[in-house]
């Protein structure tokens, strides 16, 4: 074959200019350059990770769940970023409805000057909190207006939006029009009769107006495909089989506007002023805004993680999905659910007076601690209770006593005067004489040599719970460990037992560093304070350093002999029990009265 021009190849970046030209393929070192070029684009693109909370709405102020859903997808992209990914996370505001509108009005504020406010404190919430956001998106801002009129219009022109008259149940609480089979009676303060959601408590009223729908119950067959042929999709299982159930019964059409005159706080229809886009096919898109919609989100769009609470399923494994759809964008790939928080065994409410503020818990029982509690007591499938008691316990027993009175222990210039990643011995260890670990010594080890796939396991499935429980393990296994052999009680100038105690305190230290590394997703601060204690640099925290012990199999430690970091206090400091607290001003007050 012949070319009418001259080709030089100079790597890929050659090639890359001109793989349009499909031709050039029959040439066989342009053949071998575009597969390299392919191939590198394709390893990239798999280390592309994009992470999402669901964006809050300012209707009030930020409570416990909404720090609950950005901890848990701070989590997983702090412990993507480990594992070597790109990984981008978004959170954020929605701003728009009619909720929004009648909360502006009571407080006596337009309501962008009332929107701008409670995102802020939203925003500070999550910047105190050690929340890692790359994005954080209001639907106010203009970018997200554009990709919203973008959407709606690509749906309008494949003919899946119209025009017509809906008649339903309507609850503004929950901004959701509702089918008769999800409404119920219910008693008002007042004991008169009134309708309600079944599944939100929440009032209805039935209503009747001209907007736009779209064509939900077109996408139904492609929904229930969706899901059986991914059913690790939707996670916890329990969840998916929700959605799966759902799906069995009729799917209407969606109202996706509502009238100007009634809900002016939002984006107008396209082409229509008199109707206002509906605050969730306006707020799931944000999402796509997050990430350069509609120029620029390919190389992230098809790796989407949406982390949600339970009340808001339906919206995000149904309606959105169904969206997506109709545009032709990839689905994604995963929805993890998570239950709600009570307090003291109740539903958090104003009424009661239980409702927690998520900051100042933070600042009494620091951002990593309350990190800590929310990932470790809290259960995806069902809802968990919040206690101060119960923080004070927990936190006590396994950040101050367990962890932090191990790495006291281990890194005490009692038991380590020259302040050094001691040396590993394995002749004292488990040599055939003179060998002095037993039994359980070596399950320890076995344990902790395998806490990274265990951990990586639960953090992939959002089961961090279970994560922490196995770290938590451990720590009691090592602690146990310290203590059945007791090296303060060797001799440092018996040669044998100076290097069984470096051996001890070789083996506590690389435990601990494995902690460290892997407890970096959950309480980050912790965790670098930990690792910088040991000596371990920034670029030795990474998930491909988790080489644990490797002096037992023979190979060099970069850690031995290093020296320790600097001494930087306690690790986690005890948390006094409110019920100490409460009896204090009792005592001030009786010797007050002394006097």
């Amino acid at each position: 074959m012949k070319f009418p021009f001259l080709i030089t190849v100079r790597g890929c970046e050659a090639f890359c200019r001109v793989q349009q030209k499909q031709f050039l393929f029959q040439i066989p070192r342009l053949r071998s350059c575009a597969l390299r070029c392919s191939s590198t684009q394709l390893i990239k693109d798999e280390k592309n990770f994009y992470i999402t909370t669901p964006i809050f709405y300012v209707n009030a102020a930020p409570h416990l769940g909404h720090l609950y859903s950005a901890v848990i997808a701070d989590c997983l992209h702090r412990y993507k970023q480990l594992q070597g990914f790109n990984s981008r996370f978004a959170t954020g505001t929605d701003e728009h409805g009619l909720k929004i509108q009648q909360a502006a009005e009571a407080a006596g504020k337009d309501p962008l000057t009332f929107c701008t406010g409670v995102s802020e404190r939203f925003k500070h919430l999550f910047s105190s909190c050690s929340i890692s956001f790359t994005d954080y998106i209001r639907t106010t801002e203009l970018r997200h207006h554009q990709a919203v009129k973008h959407f709606w219009s690509l749906l309008w022109n494949q003919g899946l939006i119209y025009k017509g008259v809906y008649e339903g149940w309507y609850s503004t609480q929950d901004e959701s029009f509702l089918t008769p089979s999800q409404v119920g009676n219910a008693l008002d303060s007042l004991g008169k009769e009134v309708k309600v959601s079944l599944e939100s408590g929440h009032k209805v009223e039935w209503m009747k107006e001209e907007n736009y729908m779209f064509r939900l119950s077109s996408f139904q067959s492609q929904l229930v495909d969706w899901l059986r042929g991914n059913p690790g999709v939707i996670q916890p299982e329990r969840f998916y089989n929700v959605v799966l159930q759902w799906l069995q019964e009729d799917l209407p059409d969606l109202s996706v506007s509502r009238h100007r005159n009634r809900l002016q706080w939002g984006i107008p229809v396209p082409g229509d002023t008199e109707q206002t886009i509906y605050v969730w096919l306006d707020a799931l898109v944000n999402y796509l805004t997050a990430v350069g919609y509609p120029d620029q989100h390919d190389q992230w769009w098809h790796k989407a993680h949406h982390v949600i609470g339970k009340d808001i399923l339906k919206f995000h494994a149904i309606y959105w999905p169904a969206f997506l759809l109709g545009a032709g964008l990839p689905l994604p790939q995963v929805i993890h659910v998570h239950s709600h928080w009570t307090v003291g065994g109740k539903k958090m409410s104003k009424s009661l007076g239980n409702v927690v503020d998520p900051l100042e818990h933070s600042q009494k029982f620091t951002n990593d601690g309350m990190r800590y509690f929310l990932l470790r007591q809290g259960v995806p499938d069902s809802d968990c209770d919040y206690t101060q008691d119960k923080v004070i316990k927990l936190l006590n027993a396994e950040l101050a006593d367990s962890l932090g009175g191990l790495l006291n222990r281990c890194t005490a210039p009692a038991l380590n005067p020259d302040q050094v990643y001691p040396s590993f011995c394995s002749q004292s260890f488990h040599g055939d004489q003179g060998g002095r670990a037993v039994t359980d010594d070596l399950h320890m080890l076995a344990a902790v040599k395998s806490l990274p796939a265990v951990v990586e396991k639960h953090y992939e499935s959002m089961h961090v719970y279970k994560a922490l429980e196995a770290i938590s393990g451990c720590v009691r296994q090592t602690n146990g460990f310290v203590q059945r052999h007791a090296p303060w009680k060797l001799e440092r100038k018996d040669s044998r037992d100076r290097r069984w105690l470096d051996t001890v305190l070789h083996v506590s230290l690389e435990c601990l560093r494995i902690y460290g590394t892997l407890l970096q997703p959950v309480v980050p601060e912790m965790s670098n304070k930990l690792l910088t204690r040991l000596g371990v640099p920034p670029d030795e925290r990474s998930w491909t350093a988790l080489n644990f012990l490797p002096r037992s199999q023979g190979l060099d430690s970069p850690f031995e002999g290093r020296p320790l970091g600097p001494e930087s206090g306690v690790l986690f400091s005890r948390l006094e029990s409110q019920n100490r607290d409460k009896q204090k001003p009792t005592k001030t007050k009786k010797s007050a009265n002394t006097k």
